[in-house]
């Protein structure tokens, strides 16, 4: 009884066994390839397959993505005999899932040899300055080569790029002597162009400077010319209305001339004949005496008349005098004298009282001696 029951359970475990043998589960972008009996039959598309077990055999998934492969960099010369190491970088994806199982045994390897051998092509009719500045050039070629190279793999090479290229040491010195030498040169030339553009604008600003300045010299000079025309013509005017006396002429000749000698240059002066008249006039006009004003005219005039009144007055005194010792001659008895004579206006122009101050004085002298 146990050994049926252990033989069930061992009948029951088998068929389960077979039956998830019998499934295969495939994910998106994969594909397996299944051979029966040792020969290829199928491939399983993705999703869920189902196999005869023990009688079909499922190899490992192929991904049917893109895939990105770098290499090693790889030794090339190139056709001037410099070695340079490239490291390149393969973009490819598998279209075939059968022909890259059975057509070629690793074609992983397969196109990273075949990569190598193309640029070594490719690079070696190139020299370095070429190799350097070529890239898509090379990019292009070797795509071209893998890809018609690998169809037959069931592979599709998508794209090949370079990812360096590295020259010898001694090369690359040179090559940053040689750039900093172009470098040295670009910033000589732009440094001679910049001075040669400042010195053309400086000139031209010169230029421009020295036309605005005779401009404004010439502008003043005209400006500065009819001021001065208009000075004389009124100087001129003012002479010709005033009629000036040639005396006053020779004055203003004399006083020029010393600003003619003034000059830090003049070691030799010339003194012009006029000088001679125009001294001669100056002193005549000096020693001549000058004509009389009206108030200098009318003053003699006030001075006589001053000088009759008080004539006048003199003689009015004498006269009281007489008549006073005439009354005393005849033993008449004192009278009464006469009111003295007004102040004369000749005495405050003259500022003397003669006349009036005498009258008075005998008067009073008569009446003492009647007393």
């Amino acid at each position: 009884m146990d050994a049926l029951l252990i033989a069930g359970l061992l009948i029951v475990l088998l068929a389960v066994f077979t039956v998830i043998r019998s499934v295969r589960i495939v994910p998106q972008a994969r594909a397996r390839n299944v051979e029966r009996l040792g020969r290829y039959h199928s491939t399983l598309k993705p999703g869920l397959n189902f196999v005869i077990p023990y009688i079909d055999r499922v190899y490992p998934m192929i991904d049917l993505r893109e895939q990105v492969v770098s290499f090693k960099p790889q030794p090339v010369i190139t056709e001037d005999n410099l070695v340079v190491e490239i490291d390149t970088v393969l973009y490819f994806q598998v279209t075939d899932p059968r022909a890259a199982a059975y057509e070629i045994a690793n074609y992983i390897q397969a196109v990273e040899q075949l990569t190598v051998t193309t640029l070594r092509n490719v690079v070696g009719s190139l020299d370095l300055e070429m190799t350097l500045t070529s890239r898509d050039t090379i990019n292009s070629q070797l795509r071209g080569v893998l890809d018609e190279a690998t169809g037959k793999w069931g592979i599709r090479v998508n794209r090949v790029e370079i990812k360096a290229i590295d020259p010898p040491k001694s090369i690359k010195e040179a090559m940053e002597k040689q750039m900093r030498a172009e470098r040295d040169k670009r910033a000589a030339i732009l440094n001679a162009e910049g001075q040669r553009q400042s010195q053309i604008l400086t000139a031209e600003g010169d230029k421009q400077s020295a036309i605005l300045r005779a401009e404004g010299d010439r502008s003043a000079a005209i400006l500065k010319a009819e001021g001065q025309s208009q000075a004389i013509d009124e100087v001129f005017q003012a002479v010709h209305r005033n009629d000036p006396d040639p005396k006053l002429l020779a004055y203003q000749y004399l006083q020029v001339l010393p600003e003619l000698a003034k000059g830090p240059n003049n070691t030799f002066w010339v003194i012009p004949s006029e000088v001679t008249s125009a001294i001669q006039g100056v002193s005549k006009a000096f020693t001549e005496a000058l004509p009389q004003s009206s108030a200098v005219r009318e003053a003699p005039r006030v001075n006589e008349a001053a000088a009759e009144e008080r004539k006048q007055a003199e003689q009015a005194a004498a006269d009281a005098v007489a008549e006073a010792a005439e009354a005393d001659s005849l033993g008449g008895g004192p009278r009464q004298l006469s009111a003295p004579p007004a102040h004369l206006p000749g005495d405050d122009l003259l500022g003397t009282g003669t006349g009036a101050g005498t009258a008075v004085g005998a008067r009073e002298e008569h009446h003492r001696n009647g007393s």
